[in-house]
C-alpha cells in the first residue's frame, strides 16, 4: 500500500472516529451524569438518519432536513425524558435496560410503519459533492472532510458548554452530587431533561450527517450502539474527552483492521478495549 492509500485510510479512520464521538458523547453524558443505561441511544442515530432521508426528500435540501431534524430530535428527547426516563433515576439498572430495550422495539416498528423496510440513499449536497485529488489516480471526497470538520466544531462547542457556561457548571455539579445541587435551589430535573435532549440530538445529528455516506437502512442503530458502548467504557464513564480519544482510537483501529486483517477486523476493536481496560480499568479519563 502506497503513502496516498495510507493517507486515505487514515482520513477514513479519523472521520469514522469523529462520527463515533458525536454519538458516544451523548451516551456518555446521559450515562455518566444521569446514571441511565440507555440501550435505545443507537435508535436515536437511526431516527436521525431517517429524518434526514424524509426531510431531504421533501424539501430537496439536506441542510433544511438537518435543521428540521435537530428541532424534532430535541423535542423528542425532552418528551421521552419527561414521560419515561424521569421515572428511572431511582430504579434498578435492570428496569432501565428493559425500558430502553422496549423503546428500541417501538422505534423500529414505527420506522417500519412510517417509512418502510427498504434501504435508502441520501444524496450529498451538490456543493460538497466533489473530491480533492491526492495523486493522479486517487482523490478524497469533500463531504467526508466536511463531516470531520463538523464533528470537531461540535466537540469544541460541547467543551465550551460544559466547561465555560453556567449550564455546564450545573451539569458538572449535578453529576457530582445531585442532592446538594437540589438543596441549593437549582432545578436539577430541568438540567437532566436538557442533558437527555442534548444526548438525543447529538445521536440524531450524527445519523443525519452520516446518511449520505452510510445509507439509511433498518437496524442501523444496533451496530452503532455496540461500538459506542465500547467507546464509552474505554474513554471513561461520563468523560467527553475520553470519548473523543477512545472514538478516534477505535475509528483508526477498525479502519486499518479491515484493510490489513479483514478476517479478524471484528475482533481487533475488542482486543484494544481489553488492553486499555487492563491498563486503566476506570477508562482513559474520569468524569466530565
Amino acid at each position: 500500500m502506497d503513502l496516498a492509500s495510507l493517507l486515505i485510510q487514515l482520513l477514513n479512520g479519523v472521520q469514522y472516529g469523529l462520527l463515533l464521538f458525536l454519538v458516544a458523547s451523548g451516551l456518555t453524558l446521559v450515562f455518566g451524569i444521569m446514571g441511565i443505561i440507555n440501550l435505545a441511544h443507537g435508535s436515536f442515530y437511526m431516527v436521525g438518519a431517517y429524518m434526514a432521508f424524509v426531510f431531504a426528500s421533501a424539501t430537496g435540501s439536506l441542510l433544511a432536513g438537518v435543521v428540521l431534524g435537530i428541532g424534532l430530535s430535541v423535542a423528542l428527547g425532552m418528551l421521552l425524558e419527561w414521560t419515561l426516563f424521569a421515572r428511572l433515576y431511582q430504579r434498578d439498572h435492570l428496569d432501565q435496560v428493559l425500558l430502553t430495550y422496549g423503546l428500541i422495539l417501538v422505534l423500529e416498528e414505527l420506522r417500519s410503519i412510517l417509512v418502510d423496510n427498504d434501504v435508502h440513499g441520501v444524496p450529498v449536497p451538490p456543493m460538497l459533492a466533489g473530491s480533492i485529488p491526492l495523486t493522479a489516480n486517487l482523490s478524497y471526497p469533500v463531504y467526508r472532510l466536511f463531516l470531520s470538520g463538523v464533528c470537531l466544531v461540535i466537540g469544541g462547542l460541547m467543551y465550551l458548554l460544559i466547561q465555560r457556561t453556567r449550564l455546564g457548571m450545573m451539569i458538572r455539579a449535578g453529576a457530582s452530587n445531585r442532592e446538594m445541587v437540589q438543596s441549593l435551589g437549582l432545578n436539577i430535573k430541568l438540567v437532566y431533561r436538557l442533558v437527555f435532549a442534548l444526548g438525543v440530538a447529538l445521536a440524531a445529528f450524527a445519523g443525519m450527517i452520516a446518511a449520505p455516506v452510510s445509507s439509511v437502512y433498518p437496524g442501523m442503530g444496533t451496530h452503532v450502539l455496540i461500538i459506542c458502548l465500547v467507546v464509552v467504557v474505554m474513554g471513561g464513564i461520563g468523560s467527553v474527552r475520553g470519548a473523543l480519544l477512545a472514538a478516534l482510537l477505535i475509528g483508526i483501529v477498525d479502519t486499518f483492521g479491515r484493510v490489513f486483517l479483514p478476517q479478524a477486523a471484528g475482533v481487533v476493536v475488542y482486543l484494544v478495549m481489553a488492553a486499555v481496560l487492563l491498563w486503566r480499568p476506570e477508562g482513559l479519563f474520569r468524569s466530565i
